[in-house]
């Protein structure tokens, strides 16, 4: 695995060789996911393709808000975002280029845009993870908006801060509408949840008993189970179709700027082929989303999640921070 500072120096190489000339057969990512999550697979799209990439990492919105800054000037060819919402955001703002239908192909229509300029990885499920030890699985809500009941007053971590918290929150805004939205999160705030600044640092504080449950992402508490099958915490699902049980994809959308057509072509392909498929399923245990894939052993099958247009995060961000920040939940 490369380290932050290689990853930093290769891009700086790596944008400098191709502004004069010398290596455009470089491609260029911008990653709103973690090194440790996409590094991997930089480096065997490399060794199997002879590619070089340079990639730079930081959050989704923050890469998000560069690449419109960057405008037509931007050098990255690829962008892999944590969050739907932050690549509708670019989408919107007519950053993104086509995809080709043949790759588009590779995967369900629910999970690309409809017009052909992202196309889905793979997919996370929010879940409430609970201590077993804290909690009595009788007690358990089947639905997102039980949560607002006092009987659950100071027991949850929240993230409010988090792309995908907020992208779930643009969903209920959507399936339900704006007001339900906002009164579920004043509910929520009423409740006195613990805030935290990533799925991470609740899933820990769960383990811990230092909470008794949090609203994350599957994967997190599967993780924490496979480093230590002693911890105390397991995933609750929400009923089928409830909004609590979304689930969020991983998407990747080329810059409309980039002409950097064979690399970008390779890329699509092999982050949909079945090596980079399987590291996802087998390696951080989200769900695979090419057609055909198949899921980890330890994964539930992937029924029953609320539907949603990811389309419309893009534009709906910007509105659930506005509801997110008056609703009075607290960031950490």
């Amino acid at each position: 695995m490369r380290s932050r500072l290689a990853s930093a120096l290769a891009v700086v190489v790596a944008l400098v060789a191709v502004a004069c000339g010398q290596e455009s057969g470089t491609l260029i990512v911008y990653s709103g996911r973690g090194e440790n999550l996409i590094a991997p697979l930089l480096d065997d799209f490399t060794d199997a393709t002879g590619i070089q990439v340079a990639v730079k990492y930081a959050g989704s919105a923050e890469l998000a808000l560069l690449i419109d800054e960057e405008g037509e000037r931007t050098p990255a060819d690829v962008f892999i975002s944590q969050s739907p919402g932050a690549m509708g955001f670019l989408a919107d703002g007519g950053l993104l280029q086509g995809i080709d239908q043949a790759q588009l192909d590779l995967v369900d229509a629910a999970f690309r845009n409809a017009d052909g300029l992202w196309i889905g990885l793979s997919g996370r499920v929010r879940v409430l993870v609970y201590n077993t030890t804290l909690v009595d699985p009788a007690d358990l809500p089947s639905s997102i908006f039980d949560l607002t009941d006092a009987s659950y007053r100071g027991q949850l971590g929240l993230a409010p801060a988090n792309g995908s918290f907020q992208d779930f929150v643009t969903a209920m805004r959507e399936i339900h509408g704006d007001d339900v939205a906002a009164s579920w999160l004043e509910g929520m705030a009423a409740n006195q949840p613990t805030p935290y600044a990533t799925n991470t640092a609740i899933v820990q504080a769960v383990g811990r008993g230092e909470v008794a449950m949090g609203l994350v992402n599957h994967y997190y508490n599967l993780r924490a189970q496979a480093e230590d099958p002693s911890v105390p915490s397991q995933n609750h699902h929400f009923a089928d179709g409830d909004v609590g049980g979304i689930l969020i994809a991983t998407v990747l959308g080329v810059l409309a700027a980039s002409d950097n057509d064979e690399a970008v072509a390779r890329f699509v392909e092999f982050m949909l082929g079945d090596g980079a498929q399987a590291f996802y399923s087998g390696e951080t245990f989200e769900y695979p989303l090419a057609l055909g894939a198949t899921p980890s052993v330890v994964l539930p099958p992937l029924a029953g999640y609320a539907t949603y247009d990811f389309d419309s995060l893009g534009g709906g961000l910007e509105r659930t921070k506005e509801l997110i920040d008056a609703s009075g939940l607290e960031n950490p």
